[in-house]
Formats: structure tokens, sequence, C-alpha cells
């Protein structure tokens, strides 16, 4: 069991910032204080708001919401990747937000645990919401003590993009679904000067790749066991996994210097045409530019012979943002019922895929018809194999050290044992 939420375990488990300057980032912090008791101000601390993809339509939504609720003041605080040690800091002084709009992954797994936002299972029956939601979305969402964390809102797919124009003009015949048939395709795109795949080694989207590449020979119990424990040498599977990413980095299926790359380089080098493949999620698909995306496909990763799949994999999540009650909203839970059921409502949901290309975790009949590489990926079904994401079994303080182990993964002539160890090293502590 975690311990209790206090100054110096929120501290310590955050990304180093001091209060002193996580404080100053809440937008709006220093007006907490008159109104996060007030009954008729609901104050909200969302990523959307700037450049996050579905942004103009969460904004246009709040819009919709003040005008539709004249007697409810409504403040919105932006925040970006530091937005969970920002909730924090706040809610140790008690003047934290009363809804919370962030994805599961990291410091927010303990969340609930620890009281630091609240279980709201009871809340979605009263309010009728169950149906509305994916069964799938519901499970992720839930703990392991059968707690609600919060309300599943965004989902995403998370295939492989390939640039058929690129392939073409390299003399590659379809689009690989065999590790060998890569390799081959990487060594006809650098011949032609192009990048095979690119990936940002050095944060969260090489993490997922590696994560994705390892599972090969895992089944899914066996990857949850791994990725919660950090054994990648006890598991045949891993170590398998670990071997087959080994031989394709050595071979140069990724571009060059991947281990220093990041999420915005990776779609910088596809979405330009320097590069012809990436693993992108569906805020990324949304991003292609259209004389790109009239030439990119959507598939899966190439399998290895003896693979426990039986078809190219990607991966798929119902935890990318949800909507989590704090203490001080239950305070406040008929201005929180509000939101929720506006936010929850089919018109609402619905603009965010047409507007925005969003994936929902929420029951709706609408496509991503202006976003055709989302609307793809939504499509692809029985054609692919899912490996697991996983973000919700990787022990909160192992998150940031297995970015560092990524990189190291990426480097070329990092030797297996040597993948493994700094994974493994990542969990110490843990």
């Amino acid at each position: 069991m975690r311990p209790p939420l206090s100054r110096r375990g929120l501290l310590a488990a955050g990304s180093g910032l001091a209060a002193a300057t996580a404080l100053p980032a809440l937008s709006g912090c220093s007006a907490l204080a008159a109104e996060d008791s007030d009954p008729h101000t609901l104050v909200i601390h969302s990523q959307l708001g700037t450049t996050a993809p579905g942004s103009p339509t969460y904004l246009a939504a709040l819009r919709r919401f003040r005008a539709e609720n004249p007697g409810l003041k409504v403040k919105n605080l932006i925040n970006g990747d530091d937005l969970a040690q920002v909730y924090e800091t706040s809610r140790l002084a008690r003047k934290e937000p009363d809804v919370v709009m962030v994805n599961l992954y990291d410091k927010t797994l303990a969340w609930t645990d620890v009281g630091a936002t609240v279980d709201v299972k009871g809340y979605l029956d009263d309010w009728g919401l169950r149906e509305r939601v994916l069964p799938v979305a519901l499970k992720s969402w839930t703990d392991g003590k059968g707690r609600l964390r919060a309300f599943p809102y965004f989902a995403t797919n998370w295939p492989i993009a390939y640039n058929t124009a690129l392939l073409e003009r390299a003399g590659v015949d379809g689009i690989p679904r065999t590790g060998d048939a890569l390799i081959g395709a990487a060594r006809k795109l650098r011949a032609k000067g192009i990048g095979p795949v690119t990936t940002g080694g050095n944060d969260w989207t090489g993490q997922k790749l590696l994560a994705q590449i390892i599972q090969t020979f895992l089944t899914e119990d066996e990857a949850e066991h791994v990725f919660a424990t950090g054994d990648f040498s006890g598991s045949r599977g891993a170590r398998q996994g670990i071997d087959y990413f080994v031989e394709l980095r050595d071979a140069g299926v990724f571009v060059d210097k991947a281990q220093g790359l990041t999420s915005d380089s990776m779609t910088t080098q596809f979405n330009t045409g320097s590069a012809a493949i990436e693993s992108a999620m569906s805020s990324a698909l949304a991003e292609v530019p259209e004389k790109v995306a009239r030439r990119t496909e959507v598939g899966g990763w190439p399998l290895a012979p003896g693979a426990v799949h039986d078809k190219p994999t990607i991966l798929r999540t119902y935890t990318l943002i949800g909507l989590w009650i704090s203490p001080n909203g239950a305070k406040k839970i008929e201005a929180v019922e509000k939101f929720v059921r506006f936010m929850y409502r089919p018109d609402t949901v619905s603009r965010f895929i047409k507007e925005s290309g969003r994936d929902m975790a929420l029951r709706t009949d609408t496509v991503s018809t202006g976003f055709p590489l989302v609307a793809a990926a939504q499509r692809l079904g029985g054609r692919v194999s899912q490996a697991l994401l996983p973000d919700v079994y990787v022990p909160p303080a192992a998150t940031q050290p297995l970015i560092t182990a990524t990189s190291t993964s990426f480097t070329r002539g990092t030797g297996a044992a040597k993948v493994r160890a700094a994974l493994e090293a990542a969990y110490r502590g843990a």
C-alpha cells in the first residue's frame, strides 16, 4: 500500500521541481484561494487549451458550457506535461481545482489511492452515465480495488503509418509484414536517402514502440507481469523480444540517432517526407499534411517468426484523458455534475471527433471523416493484433527512468544484455 499523501512524498515522486517553481506554473493560481471553496465557481485544470490536439474544440466547448450555465463561473487552468506536478502541489495546499483532465500515467496512477482524487464509480451510476462509456474503457480506468479513477474520455489507436509514395520510390513492394521484409525495406530506403522508421527514442514515443516490439513473443498476461515487475531477464519471451529489437536496430531499421529524437522530431521527419514510417497515435495521424496523408497507409508492426501474435501489432488505449474529481470538486458536486454531463453529451463528443480527429472512450456513431488516417486506424479491426500498452502496469517511480533506458536501447551497438540491464535498472527503487 502506498504511503499517505504528504508534501515530502509528493515532491519526492515528482519531476524534481520545487514547490516555488511549480506553483507559478498554475495559471491563475493566486486566485484559487478565494475561489476553491466558492460553490458558484467551477475550477477545471486541463492539458487542453494551448497546442494540444483538440484544444480549439475544448475551448469552444467551455464557451458553450458557460453560455448554458450563466450562474456558474468557470475558471480554466492549463498546463502541459507538468500538470501532475502542479496539481499535486495545489492539492498539498488544499487549493486544488475541482476537475482535472489528464491521462492515466506515471504519477496519476497513485492519485485515487492516496486521496488526491476521488472514486467516481458512484457518480457514474447515480448520474446514469455508465451506458455512455465503452466497457473496455471502464475496465482500463478501474483500479485493483474496484475504484473508478476518473470518467473516461479520450482514447487512441496507435498504428504504424507507412508513406507508400516513399516506399514505392525506394522500390519496396508493399507494406512490410515481417521483420525480414522491414529490414529489406530499410536498406532500400536508405539507398535512396530516405529515413526508414522514425521514433522519439529519447521520450515516450520510443518507449512505447520499444515496449510493443518486446511483446512480439509475450502473451498479454506475460506482458503485464514483465512491465509490472521489470523482470526482462527472467522472461524468455521478453529476452526474445529484446533480441528482435536489437536485430532490427542494428540492421538500420530506425533512423540515424533515433536515441536523441523526441515525438516532435519524429512527427516532423514523417510529415516532411524525410522518413517513411512512424508509430503514430491518433493525434499524430490527425496532424499529417493532406498531401502526405493521401499516400499513407496504416497497419501494424511487422512480426518475427515464432511471434505469439498472428497479425502485425498496434497499440490501443482508452486512458488518454479522463475527467478526475478532486476532494474540492466533491464539495461542489452539483457544479461538477453539470460539467461532466455536458462533456458526455453526444453533440460535445461528436465535435471532438469531427473537428479534432480524437478517438473517444465513449459510445458514438460519429466517424473522423475529416481525418482520413484516424478513420483508417479505426477500421483496422481484425487485420491487426493488439499489444499491451504498459502505462498502467509500470510503477510510477520507474516511468521516467524508463525514458533514459529507452534512449540507451536505441543506441546502435548496445547489446541485448545491456538493453535488459538498462530496462531493469529503471525499476530499482520503484
